[in-house]
């Protein structure tokens, strides 16, 4: 749990939802009951002091479909924004209740709005439901939905999109074939967006730690939006176009929250003369093509060549006859591109990707997508990465440029070039463990048995055959060798801190 001003937050670990179980949820503080698309899922009953409680999230009929461990200090107590009694419920007649309005995004429950002290009315029912719960029908779908299903593919709601979780291939063999040869994601989900005008460049790095201005044109990287006090707001691949363009792509999670950030300091740029403007890409669709059989196949679909485009590069060119943005880049470790094509081409894009690899390319999930980057060492926003880490802490002190650590200008500049100088208290690492696969909000503890941070990413490794992880330490306990525990359903295995990435890189550089 985490506290904000007027509002609570409450993250409940990834579990598989029950049938046509997304969109919004109304929690009630205990025994509590949410109700979505005509069934019940109710919190099981929590000790009255809530100091070491594990949450059960079940179906009405009782059926348990996730749990949520949480400890918590005597000191926290106070904080606690219930004061829960034996045996209450949302049905009861009780005021000065809180409740709060939550929803699924990427497989997760997160608190959406404002909670109120008050318990809700028949009729706060209803308005919740109409306009908040999501159906089927709700979900967005790229233009590339008939061509998944055709496919096989399994589609699961992510961030408010019916995407493909896996096809007829398992996870594990999607994962493998896409280091072997290759794969076809659908990234379409994503926004990709244009900032232009002569000032774009010192108004995006007042937003981000990049040195955008130092960047070649036609060339990109990696990047963190940061808040006031240091924190991430999204990561992001920037490309600088030419001089006055910069395209960027932000994660589909962050869209509506990294749109308003962006829109609320354009305002106030060019209310004092700035110029620059923004078009957000809805025209087009994103495909990524990733592994060792990407270049060789999308070589046969275009006239230029390849082999000068280097990882990060950007170019703007004909593919399979259609006018792309091309970035030789991706999220899996591997070399690869991502591709931005107008939406009416891109169903007979991704054919002619997967007719002129012979079928080695497949088409591959969200599911393996996410197995590939971990074993990339890559963060996942939302997991490995939120609103109160920094880049420093994330392990991404790389993507602050030079010149902006010498200058700042950045939002949290000072937050970050301080913990730059001193070091952070806490920092992103990498970890084996025996026993079952960690997974996020699993404690980590040192050999003493002593809390020293938690996982925050984890699984089985496809490639390496062994569980890996990453998550949170304490500094002074991240260096790789260390031996540590990790504690998985109150059960403690042996463990160790490893560099990432766990399966080398293979991105295309000049030699």
């Amino acid at each position: 749990m985490q506290n904000h001003p007027s509002v609570v937050v409450w993250k409940i670990t990834p579990w598989s939802p029950p049938p046509k179980f997304q969109g919004y949820l109304t929690l009630a503080p205990l025994n509590f009951l949410c109700y979505t698309l005509g069934s019940w899922i109710r919190l099981s009953d929590c000790p009255n002091n809530m100091l070491s409680t594990q949450f059960e999230i079940r179906e009405g009929t009782g059926e348990k479909i996730g749990t949520r461990e949480r400890r918590k200090s005597k000191k926290e107590k106070s904080k606690f924004p219930f004061s829960p009694s034996k045996g209450s419920s949302p049905t009861n007649n009780q005021t000065n209740r809180k409740w709060i309005f939550a929803k699924m995004r990427g497989g997760q429950l997160w608190q959406l709005g404002q909670s109120i002290t008050r318990r809700l009315s028949q009729a706060d029912k209803k308005t919740v439901a109409r306009r908040c719960f999501a159906s089927e029908a709700d979900l967005k779908k790229t233009v590339l939905y008939d061509f998944h299903v055709a496919h096989g593919g399994k589609m699961v709601p992510f961030a408010g999109w019916s995407m493909p979780i896996q096809y007829k291939d398992s996870i594990m063999e999607s994962t493998l074939n896409c280091r072997e040869n290759g794969s076809l994601f659908d990234v379409s989900h994503m926004c990709g967006l244009s900032l232009k005008g002569k000032d774009c460049i010192p108004f995006l790095e007042k937003l981000v730690v990049a040195d955008v201005a130092g960047l070649a044109p036609g060339t990109g990287c990696l990047t963190v939006f940061t808040n006031e006090k240091g924190g991430a707001i999204d990561d992001s691949v920037i490309t600088k176009v030419t001089n006055d363009h910069i395209y960027l792509v932000v994660n589909a999670g962050c869209r509506d929250k990294d749109l308003a950030h962006i829109e609320a300091h354009m305002k106030s740029f060019t209310s004092k003369g700035g110029d620059v403007s923004w078009h957000i890409h809805d025209e087009r669709s994103l495909l990524a093509l990733q592994g060792p059989l990407a270049a060789p196949v999308l070589q046969h679909l275009t006239k230029e060549d390849l082999s000068k485009i280097y990882f990060s590069d950007f170019r703007t060119l004909d593919i399979n006859g259609a006018p792309c943005y091309i970035t030789r880049t991706g999220y899996t470790g591997e070399d690869g591109f991502e591709i931005s094509v107008p939406s009416e081409n891109a169903v007979d894009l991704a054919k002619a990707i997967l007719d002129k690899s012979e079928g080695k390319i497949r088409l591959t999930g969200l599911g393996a997508r996410d197995s590939l980057r971990l074993e990339a060492g890559l963060c996942l926003y939302g997991n490995d990465m939120e609103q109160h880490t920094t880049p420093v802490e994330a392990g991404l002190t790389w993507a602050i440029g030079k010149r902006r650590r010498a200058e700042g200008g950045f939002l949290g500049a000072e937050v970050i070039l301080k913990q730059i100088e001193e070091g952070p208290k806490i920092r992103r690492v990498g970890l084996f463990s025996a026993g079952p696969p960690a997974r996020s909000h699993s404690e980590i503890q040192d050999e003493k048995g002593q809390n020293i941070g938690e996982v925050t990413s984890g699984g089985f490794s496809p490639c390496l055959k062994k569980n890996i992880a990453m998550g949170y330490v304490k500094s002074g306990l991240h260096k790789p060798g260390t031996k540590l525990k990790v504690v998985i359903r109150g059960k403690s295995y042996d463990g160790s801190i490893t560099k990432m990435p766990f399966v080398p890189s293979k991105y295309y550089k000049p030699s």
